[in-house]
């Protein structure tokens, strides 16, 4: 009986410390999740403070593939608003290492997914004379890769407006096809419902701005 006893206090001892760990990566993910949307973020400074934020909670949460996800997602936004090509590459290869990561814990995520296209992208914008033949159909193809994952993730639809919307018209770009596309994105964003309060749940925003973009 008294083995019993000791028995149940070490297990529930381990439930209390389990639960008091998840209960602090919620709160620290929450925070550093809610303003993904706010442009005051969007500098390189900003974004590089954001990374690292949450590789040290990857760090601490190795079972976890968002924050490897969300650090990626800053490094990736830090290549695209840097003017020093030189530092883009190097950028992408420390977001593609923290995808692997979260895709060796999560396969097969449309949110994944999303993100390496971003990098293709940003790979390409070095120098898209020579780059563009390989990573924009690259970039193309993730998307579509992502779609297959899940065809209501509303990210999709968001970047490839994006793209059609910033590539010029005789690499098959075009604003009337961005406005179709963007549009479907925000059809797809009234609908979604991300799967928690720290998942996935950023673009709807710039969605619309790309829309505006696409009308003018």
């Amino acid at each position: 009986m008294k083995r019993l006893f000791l028995a149940f206090l070490f297990t529930g001892s381990i439930t209390t410390t389990l639960m008091a760990q998840s209960a602090q990566y919620t709160e620290a993910m929450t925070k550093q999740t809610s303003d993904l949307d706010s442009s005051s973020i969007f500098t390189p400074d900003g974004l590089q403070q954001k990374a690292n934020t949450f590789e040290r909670i990857a760090d601490a949460e190795k079972s976890q593939w968002l924050p490897y996800y969300y650090a990626a997602y800053m490094e990736v936004m830090q290549a695209l608003t840097l003017k020093d090509k030189s530092q883009i590459d190097p950028l992408a290869d420390k977001a593609e290492a923290n995808l692997d990561k979260a895709e060796a814990l999560s396969p097969k995520n449309s949110e994944i997914a999303c993100i390496r296209s971003l990098v293709a992208t940003a790979r390409l914008t070095v120098d898209p004379m020579s780059r563009g033949m390989k990573y924009g159909p690259e970039a193309a193809s993730l998307l579509e890769q992502a779609k297959s994952f899940n065809p209501e993730n509303p990210r999709i639809y968001m970047l490839q407006g994006q793209s059609l919307l910033f590539t010029p018209e005789q690499w098959g770009g075009s604003k009337s096809k961005a406005k179709t596309t963007l549009e479907l994105a925000l059809e797809k964003f009234a609908a979604f419902k991300p799967e928690s309060s720290i998942a996935p749940h950023w673009g709807e925003p710039y969605t619309r701005k790309l829309l505006e973009q696409s009308q003018q």
